[in-house]
């Protein structure tokens, strides 16, 4: 029996079954919605793509969300017609269509469309970009804490693949999961080039020292909305918060671990290589950000 934990993990929900997604302005019943066998992102990851949470009826943080996909967009050089007004309107048919009113996760994705000939170049994508959005009730399963390995696979230099860049070119990240999950760990933990410690494959990493929360640089990992939401709740409740170079000595000894998401916000990390995390449990000071997270959830659905 496969153990291990994931931090996208969700309750089951027989209604995701019957779910309407929304494919190039139509929305159609989950098992007819379909793309070309030719289309950019299939064939060649070409295309960025968005995750935001339903809380009540709004999606929360929709403008810092809409901000990273279109410098993401711009980034890639999409000619993307659609506005972040015409976004929300296609988000919300989408999301009514399936009447789904709160706990949902929305995944949209934009690649560069359809290709006349299977190969890279830009050019052959000449039919216009492909954006789909799949939304799903979502309410996440709060996990034992996570376990971590150190996998050999890096976070790389903004000249090669920007690791700031939301794209649908993930495979170095799966390859780390993989390398971890071999390594009996839920999750990946990956260094930047210079060996310093980053991030997961798939989430921010945090960790507590004598009461303080460091974080990386931030100049090799995505740039998580959540992340940067929980930099900001620590300045505003005068908790002390560092982004900064740190080793694996340094977070081997940690007092504390958690990682942060859009779709399971903060997640406890319970060990590093073998190595227990303070108690190995949720800390006091992890549940207090995950307090503090949820109170600004709840202003920003007002």
């Amino acid at each position: 029996m496969n153990l291990t934990v994931t931090t996208h993990q969700a309750e089951e929900d027989i209604r995701n079954e019957q779910l309407k997604i929304y494919v190039n302005g139509e929305i159609i019943p989950k098992l007819e919605a379909k793309i070309s066998v030719f289309d950019s992102g299939f064939m060649l990851g070409d295309g960025v793509w968005e995750g935001l949470r339903l809380y009540a009826g709004k999606w929360a943080f929709f403008d810092e969300h809409m901000d990273r996909l279109f410098e993401a967009i711009k980034a890639i050089d999409l000619d993307f017609k659609l506005n972040r007004n015409d976004i929300l309107t296609a988000l919300e048919a989408t999301r009514l269509s399936n009447g789904i009113e709160t706990n949902a996760h929305a995944r949209l994705m934009i690649t560069r469309g359809v290709k006349t000939r299977p190969f890279q170049h830009p050019s052959l994508s000449q039919s216009g970009p492909t954006f789909v959005i799949i939304i799903e009730h979502s309410t996440p399963k709060t996990p034992r804490p996570i376990k971590l390995a150190t996998v050999p696979h890096i976070r790389g230099l903004p000249m090669t693949q920007d690791p700031k860049l939301n794209s649908h070119s993930k495979l170095n990240c799966i390859l780390a999961c993989i390398a971890a999950e071999k390594a009996g760990a839920d999750e990946a933990l990956m260094l930047d080039i210079n060996g310093f410690v980053n991030t997961t494959n798939a989430c921010n990493f945090f960790i507590v020292k004598k009461g303080e929360i460091w974080t990386s640089t931030g100049d090799y990992c995505m740039n998580g909305i959540t992340r940067k939401k929980v930099i900001d709740i620590c300045k505003e409740n005068s908790i002390i918060i560092l982004e900064k170079n740190f080793s694996l000595v340094d977070t081997y000894s940690a007092d504390e671990a958690f990682l942060t998401g859009t779709f399971g916000a903060q997640t406890a990390v319970s060990s590093i290589d073998g190595r227990d995390i303070g108690t190995g449990k949720m800390g006091p000071r992890t549940e207090e950000i995950r307090h503090l997270y949820s109170s600004l959830i709840a202003r920003e659905i007002k």
